[in-house]
């Protein structure tokens, strides 16, 4: 039996933040384990309660582009992407101002921020009347969560509260792009590289240098079990007809007819499911690499990367 309590009252969600509790945070992309920016003690126990190490940095997440100014410095090509992409899954990694405490950058003096498309997150923002950190509401290096079930089974007795959003309409994280020099794409998500160059009239490269952002680790977002990914449904075939002979317990996902979508929304409750079933391998069919296909190629890469 459940010991977190899940509502749809933010009322509810608005009384713990403001006490120096924790929630359970609904966004379009996964739900994120929220805590005021300003509230030290509380983003330590986001922390805490995630077992993420303390030189990983947090996401701010605020209601607007007023209010992200409050934390980070914006040149003209971040002013341009939060125009063209906020609400979004955009992530801005920029200089961070003093209001922002270094706990919640592990020590940097950079800051990530966006503006979350979801009608509940934005409502909570907008009632506390300052931004939430929220990194994702699971165990550090784990499967994010997508539903309000996925927080409660990881987090359970951890966070004060779940707010209930429904299922997450992207299903992987935001794309991180890293403003502070040459326009770096950290992390691939549902707005793409030439999207991102488009919108701020600017050359954008891939990732270099130390990680400085979440899901910069070479492996992350793993299910309990193995997971193997495949660039050809043949090749995928071949493995999962092996595995049975064995009598290893393995389960199969892909994108369907193609459906990169779909795949993306279903792809951490897949393998959740996987976990949950008892299997002991997952086995994954890469989407093609173009568009949000790069993002679930990340996630799945790096689920299935050495641990």
């Amino acid at each position: 039996m459940s010991t977190t309590r899940v509502t749809t009252d933010i009322d509810e969600a608005v009384a713990v933040l403001a006490a120096g509790g924790i929630v359970g945070l609904p966004t379009e992309t996964v739900y994120g384990l929220a805590a005021r920016v300003s509230d030290e003690a509380a983003v330590r126990r986001v922390f805490s309660a995630k077992g993420r190490p303390a030189d990983h940095p947090l996401i701010v997440h605020v209601s607007s582009l007023s209010q992200a100014l409050a934390y980070g410095e914006f040149d003209e090509r971040a002013t341009a992407l939060a125009v063209r992409f906020w609400p979004g899954p955009v992530t801005l990694l920029v200089r961070r101002r003093d209001t922002v405490p270094l706990v919640v950058t592990g020590g940097r003096d950079t800051v990530a921020i966006r503006v979350p498309a979801h009608p509940m997150a934005l409502e909570l923002i907008d009632r506390i009347g300052e931004g939430l950190v929220a990194p994702s509401a699971n165990r550090f290096g784990r499967v994010s969560p997508t539903d309000a079930s996925h927080v409660v089974a990881d987090l359970d007795g951890l966070v004060d509260l779940v707010l209930d959003g429904g299922r997450c309409t992207v299903g992987v994280e935001s794309t991180i792009v890293d403003c502070t020099g040459t326009l770096q794409v950290l992390r691939p998500g549902a707005v793409t590289a030439d999207q991102i160059e488009e919108a701020a009239a600017a050359e954008v490269g891939g990732a270099t240098g130390p990680s400085r952002a979440p899901g910069m680790l070479a492996s992350h977002y793993a299910p309990r079990c193995a997971l193997e990914a495949f660039e050809t449904a043949a090749l995928l075939s071949v493995r999962l007809a092996e595995a049975k002979a064995m009598g290893v317990a393995v389960t199969s996902i892909g994108p369907g007819e193609g459906d990169v979508s779909e795949y993306s929304r279903g792809l951490y409750a897949s393998m959740r499911a996987a976990d949950e079933g008892g299997a002991d391998l997952i086995l994954a069919l890469l989407p093609e690499p173009t568009g949000l296909g790069l993002a679930v190629r990340d996630r799945l890469l790096k689920a299935a990367a050495k641990r």
